[in-house]
């Protein structure tokens, strides 16, 4: 029997059948990863493509609202959304709809707009922060805020959590090891220096690491998630927030919150929701309705001490921003997305179908006496096999059972229900009908029954 309750050799048994099933089902995925292999190293145009257990990759014919169709022709409710790409779903109407009315006037050129205007104005609004600028992806924007952070505090190290996601941010693609130290993140390659010169790894939610950490004076700027969500879900102990806005303005350290994934909480994310007061904010992924953009806040105080420093420097290279960042078609995209997409209405009925979601997980997980639990974060929600939400990125991962995980993954995708191949993560959209949500109840209930041999 696993921690996670089920007997490993069902688990076993029963994947093999899936295995099966996905392969007699999907002929043309399985041609066309025959065909990809000739010029696509691992058969995917992006190495994760091929991170969701299956023996070849299920190829997409089309996506449209939170629902996908693959290549053989069979349909799927789509929870997974790019994994919070398309958070609010494929192809939104009002984004679409700018795509095409902008389509013949110009993509990019390095010149500014009234959308840039529009945009800044709107994220002031939602996280509170004045100012703004735009990048390709929330990992650009979060290197870039890095460097602006230590130009501005003279500082060179910065502080993250054990368990956190900032995109492919060499700094931050480090573990805390049993020693205390940084350590490289297993999996990465070619890492592009000794991650523990640079940057300080504390364990989330551990104030007095934290005070530790921060006590030496020569941290410039802790970057987090306002909760960790790429080691399972990992929500914050009340006061931890208090605590670390607090020990960062007492020793000098500036604050960024990285809002990629945690959107989730609603239109300003955990900043808003949470009465956060970051120095930086990060957003990337769902900001342009699943185009490539992100954006970075700045507060007042660090634009102006930004101001101060590249002022003897103004025509010098300040390594923040790429060619084909802020471009017109791009700004034209995240206004309609922000202004018609990304509304509180939206919200809320993403959070009343998340709510739906968690009773169900919830009331399963009673039916089959399993040790687990569901943790949500507004339109997120997880199923962890454990009994109580985690407090640590270690707590969770110690929680994951790969096998059973990947299992449940296939089982579902087997009868239309496509989830994140990371962890257990569930993503509700504004365009999910309850329906959806029935059918992935369903499904669970099946797996569960076939897993606990109540179905026998």
């Amino acid at each position: 029997m696993s921690p996670a309750g089920i007997e490993s050799g069902r688990v076993s048994a029963l994947a093999t059948r899936e295995r099966q099933r996905y392969r007699d089902e999907h002929p043309v995925s399985a041609r066309l990863a025959r065909e990809a292999c000739a010029h696509l190293p691992g058969g995917v145009p992006m190495h994760w493509m091929s991170d969701w257990g299956l023996d070849f990759p299920l190829f997409l014919d089309s996506a449209a609202g939170a629902q996908l169709r693959d290549a053989d022709g069979r349909d799927y409710a789509d929870f997974c959304l790019g994994d919070t790409g398309a958070m609010f779903g494929h192809a939104p109407q009002p984004v679409a709809a700018m795509l095409r009315a902008r389509a013949g006037f110009g993509y990019t050129t390095m010149l500014p707009g009234a959308d840039a205007i529009a945009v800044a104005g709107n994220l002031a609004q939602r996280f509170g922060l004045p100012y703004w600028q735009f990048a390709t992806t929330a990992s650009d924007a979060n290197r870039f805020l890095l460097r602006v952070a230590r130009a501005v505090t003279g500082r060179r190290k910065i502080l993250v959590f054990d368990g956190c996601y900032h995109g492919a941010v060499d700094e931050t693609l480090v573990r805390l090891g049993p020693d205390g130290a940084s350590r490289p993140r297993p999996g990465q390659l070619g890492p592009a220096f000794d991650c523990a010169a640079h940057t300080v790894v504390v364990g989330f939610d551990d104030p007095d690491g934290l005070d530790a950490a921060l006590a030496g004076g020569d941290i410039a700027v802790v970057l987090t998630e306002p909760a960790l969500t790429n080691a399972g879900l990992v929500l914050p102990q009340p006061g931890f927030h208090a605590h670390l806005r607090a020990a960062t303005r007492r020793h000098g350290t500036l604050l960024a919150i990285d809002e990629t994934h945690t959107i989730s909480a609603g239109p300003g994310g955990c900043t808003r929701a949470w009465g956060l007061a970051p120095d930086f904010v990060t957003l990337g992924k769902p900001l342009a309705g699943g185009l490539p953009a992100a954006a970075w806040g700045l507060s007042a105080g660090v634009e102006r001490a930004l101001a101060g420093v590249r002022q003897p420097v103004a025509d010098g290279h300040s390594g923040l921003g790429t060619t084909l960042s802020a471009g017109a078609l791009t700004l034209a995209v995240v206004r309609a997305n922000l202004e018609e997409v990304m509304t509180d209405a939206a919200y809320a009925r993403m959070f009343a179908l998340a709510g739906q979601l968690q009773h169900g997980l919830e009331r399963l997980i009673g039916r089959y006496r399993l040790p687990w639990c569901v943790v949500g974060l507004g339109a997120r929600q997880e199923l962890v096999f454990r009994p109580q939400p985690p407090r640590s990125a270690a707590e969770s991962l110690a929680a994951a059972d790969p096998a059973l995980e990947r299992l449940l993954h296939l089982y579902w995708l087997n009868r239309g229900v496509l989830v994140t191949p990371f962890h257990n993560m569930l993503l509700l959209s504004p365009e999910h009908r309850e329906a959806d949500l029935e059918r992935l109840l369903d499904v669970l209930d099946a797996a569960l029954g076939e897993l606990t041999g109540a179905a026998s």
